[in-house]
């Protein structure tokens, strides 16, 4: 089921993820399609319909024949299918503003499942296989495995019912502050605000519906690929089932809790009410966001559960504190919990790690002045009903 859910996914991009430069093994160049009949709407995962978009691509470092060879990864999705009863103002805006890495370009490929075919315009498609069948086996690396499983427990914390206490510890105060700072939002000129390390989208949906022009950045083509498949592919709330808990061996209270299905997402994305501008932009927030076209450009940057993930935490406020209009806001909620603190011996790792203590001092010699602060207690994907569960204190600025 989660397989289904997944390439279901990556089928919806144009042309659809060719998965054939990283098969192994296809036994029979006669496969037998596997038939899913516990899904209601019987798609076919492999040939889905896709719809043509037009991706922008801007490289600011690296190969250029790169950077169009990861074009196929993120690009701008397409128009949300919008309900006729709801408001809704145009697509999600997908923007590839760098190009953060090389993805890896295998020749060997399986010639029984890795020939293209051509539509009637003549356009290559993807190999008519079904990905699905256990006869054929993906080379995927561990480390890639895990990251698909954390962007799973990542769905549930933003688009199910299921992870609405973690939203409400975590974003609704994000979304009481910035309607109390912003009482009189023009629908004209609405404020702008950032959301760095946007992850799934939620979050900078939820501050578009508040009315704010809302941009949301993340560097992971994992969280892209996802957040542009929820945001501009499902066609209603609950659409699909996934199992994000399989996985998870320990503390479980009982099989049914390990095994249960969730429901996503528990909303319809383009029925929510966004405002116009609400975009998402792929890329790293210190590339992207040091461009001289970005001084002074938002009235507000939101960041939760981002700023640890900074090589260098001072780089980031410094740039949050220029990318802010004079009188502009700044609202954190997060742990310090270093993402490059622990790997040692990388030349290119570099990690400077502050306490709270430092971190304000940082912020007041760029400029800030403390309005708010207060701890708030809250957990992160993590499994309601697991006997352990881990909690953060971390301070809202």
């Amino acid at each position: 089921m989660n397989s289904y859910f997944i390439f279901a996914m990556l089928q919806a991009f144009d042309p659809p993820l060719d998965m054939s430069q990283d098969m192994d093994i296809c036994e029979d160049s006669h496969v037998s399609h596997t038939h899913y009949d516990n899904q209601s709407d019987g798609r076919n995962v492999c040939s889905g319909h896709s719809t043509s978009s037009s991706g922008r691509m801007c490289c600011s470092k690296g190969d250029h024949a790169d950077c169009n060879e990861q074009s196929k990864v993120v690009e701008t999705a397409k128009e949300m299918t919008t309900n006729e009863e709801e408001e809704t103002e145009g697509p999600i805006e997908y923007k590839t503003a760098s190009c953060p890495g090389k993805l890896e370009n295998r020749e060997e490929t399986n010639q029984s499942c890795s020939n293209d075919f051509t539509d009637s315009n003549g356009n290559a498609s993807s190999p008519a296989c079904d990905w699905l069948d256990p006869s054929i086996q993906l080379n995927v690396p561990l480390a890639d495995v895990d990251k698909v499983r954390c962007i799973i427990r990542n769905i549930v914390r933003d688009w199910a019912a299921e992870g609405k206490t973690e939203r409400d510890q975590c974003y609704k105060p994000i979304l009481e502050e910035l309607d109390a700072l912003f009482p009189n939002r023009s629908k004209e000129s609405p404020p702008a605000c950032l959301v760095p390390g946007a992850g799934l989208g939620r979050l900078a949906l939820e501050i578009s519906h508040l009315g704010f022009i809302s941009q949301g950045n993340e560097f992971s083509y994992y969280m892209m690929i996802c957040s542009s498949f929820i945001l501009n592919h499902t066609e209603t709330a609950g659409e699909w089932n996934i199992y994000p808990w399989i996985h998870s061996n320990c503390n479980s209270l009982s099989d049914s809790d390990q095994l249960r299905p969730v429901s996503i997402p528990d909303i319809h994305p383009a029925s929510a009410g966004i405002t116009e501008g609400f975009s998402m932009c792929g890329g790293d927030f210190v590339e992207v966001y040091s461009d001289p076209s970005q001084v002074g450009a938002w009235d507000a940057v939101v960041t939760c559960f981002f700023i640890d993930t900074a090589h260098n935490i001072v780089e980031y406020i410094e740039i949050i504190s220029r990318i802010l209009k004079d009188g502009g806001v700044w609202i954190n909620l997060g742990p310090l919990l270093y993402h490059f603190a622990d790997l040692y011996g990388q030349e290119d790792e570099m990690s400077i790690e502050l306490s709270l203590e430092d971190v304000k001092r940082v912020a007041l010699h760029y400029g800030f002045e403390f309005e708010k602060e207060k701890t708030i207690e809250t957990t992160y994907t993590t499994n309601p009903r697991s006997m352990m569960q881990v909690s953060f204190l971390p301070c809202t600025l």
